[in-house]
Formats: structure tokens, sequence, C-alpha cells
């Protein structure tokens, strides 16, 4: 089964974990021509045609992922996800912000450009709080702050840390649950399952430790995550949902690279035949 006039597919990456492995091999399994692209070797000169009929976005490096799928579609090709889902979705400040726009329900935020700037602001805007790296995956560099003294230990060292984009300090009040988030799976647009991230653990990331468990979908629900899709736009996407104790829910992020090794453990729905099938059948109409 060829992609278009047999040119192979690109799966963007850098480090191949267990998605990546699934992907590909989903790929084999239907004839489907594909090359591994290594985004930290890879080298794209202007005025050329890539040789590729289309391409797998799974790069984990949003730096590398923005300017690679930009560089991709520069060179005519199709990627799945696309430059401007990758560069709104990679960025937890501008995805709230253009979810806020929406209309949809977020955690109360508050930002400020540099650390110095949020520690009186923080007083005002109450604790306990999250603040989280405007780039960033697993919960790395997120902190709950419950109070004062630990708003400004923790404050001092973002101030510290190398990089100016770690320095933009974006809070979110911190969300009573039950123990759970909620991350969900929508290709192009259409909710395909659901699962709860159990934890004790404020930061419920699988990668941490969280357990899955199946989230019932439900018309509410699956209405946020619909609405929630059409923000960043038509492709693969994995939503993560806040639910308070008082059943309130809340758009947290939204991945654009959704990792599944423990969704595929509980979900009664092949997640890597669906990801496959959007991404061939997203091309086909690149085709026509």
């Amino acid at each position: 089964m060829s992609i278009r006039d047999d040119r192979p597919l690109a799966v963007l990456t850098s480090i191949v974990r267990l998605e990546e492995k699934l992907l590909c091999k989903e790929l084999e399994r239907r004839h489907v021509p594909y090359e591994v692209l290594d985004t930290r070797r890879t080298v794209f000169r202007g005025g050329t045609k890539l040789p590729y009929g289309g391409a797998i976005s799974r790069e984990i490096s949003h730096t590398r992922n923005t300017y690679a799928t930009h560089l991709l579609e520069r060179g005519g090709v199709r990627v799945v996800n696309d430059a401007r889902t990758v560069s709104l979705c990679g960025d937890k400040l501008l995805t709230t912000l253009a979810l806020e726009a929406a209309g949809l329900p977020v955690p109360r935020w508050m930002a400020t450009l540099s650390p110095e700037g949020a520690l009186d602001a923080l007083d005002e805007f109450g604790y306990p709080a999250v603040v989280k790296p405007v780039i960033g995956s697993w919960g790395r560099l997120a902190a709950r702050l419950d109070g004062h003294d630990t708003a400004e230990t923790v404050l001092e060292h973002r101030a510290a840390l190398s990089n100016p984009t770690n320095r933009i300090t974006y809070v979110q009040e911190y969300v009573d649950k039950p123990d759970r988030d909620i991350k969900a799976y929508v290709f192009g647009g259409e909710v395909v399952g659901a699962i709860y991230k159990v934890s004790t653990e404020w930061r419920t990331n699988t990668k941490r430790g969280g357990a899955p468990q199946v989230c019932p979908l439900d018309d509410e629900l699956v209405d946020l995550l619909t609405r929630a899709s059409a923000v960043a736009g038509d492709g693969v996407l994995g939503i993560d949902v806040l639910e308070h104790r008082d059943g309130t829910r809340y758009v947290n992020e939204i991945n654009h690279t959704p990792e599944f090794h423990g969704a595929i453990e509980v979900l009664p729905v092949d997640l890597v035949a669906r990801y496959v099938d959007f991404v061939l059948t997203r091309l086909r109409e690149e085709d026509t």
C-alpha cells in the first residue's frame, strides 16, 4: 500500500519509544513503506522537495518538532500533526490562551514573564497553586506551591535556570481532584477513548506511575473534548482534563505527540491501528 507515488512515509523522531515501535510495526503489517527520520541528524536544504509521501510527527523535543514540521511542510510534505498544531499545543500557556478564547473551561491561571514578578502576585492569587514550565512533559519542572515560603524557594530556582523560556512563570490554581486525571485520545475531532490516570501523587502522569483505568465517555465529556480538539486543529491529540471533586471539569493541556503505553493496556479500542488509519486517511485526502 503506497501513500503517494510509492514514496515512503517519514516517521519523525529522535528517541524510539514503545509508541514509535508499535506505529512502525503497524505500518509494516500494512506494507506501508516508511523511513525513521532522526531530527538530530537530518539536513534540510532550501528549494528542495523532500522524498516523502507524508510524515508522522513523533519528535519529543518541542523545539526540534516545531522546526522539523515547518521544514517538512516547506519541502512539500504533509505532516500529521501539522506545524500549527505542534506550535500551539507544545506551549502550555499559548494552549490555555487559545482554549480560554474559545470559551472552554480552564483552571484559573496567572503568568509573569520572569519569576521575580510572580511572588507578590501569588499571595493574592492564592495557595495551593501549581507552577509549570510552558514547554515540557511528564510533569518535569512542575511544582505544587503550598504557601509563600515554598513559592519563594521554587521561584528562586526558576530564576537561576539558563533557558529563558523556563523563566516564564505560568501558574494554575491547584484543582482538588479525586486522585485522578483524565487523558483522552481525539483523532480528527473524533473521541477514540479516554482513561483515568490514577495516583495518590498530585502529578498523575503514567510516566510517573499513574495507573490507567478506563474512563467512561459521557455526553458532557465528549462535547468538551470535541470543542478542545477544534481549538488545537485537525490531528492526533491527547487531551488532559482535570476533574474537581465537585464534578467540574477543566481542559488542562493538549498533547500533540500523545503517549499511549498505558492506554493500550486498558482500552478496548486498538489505538495504534486507529492512529495509523487516521494518518493514512489524511494523507490520501492530500492526494485527491
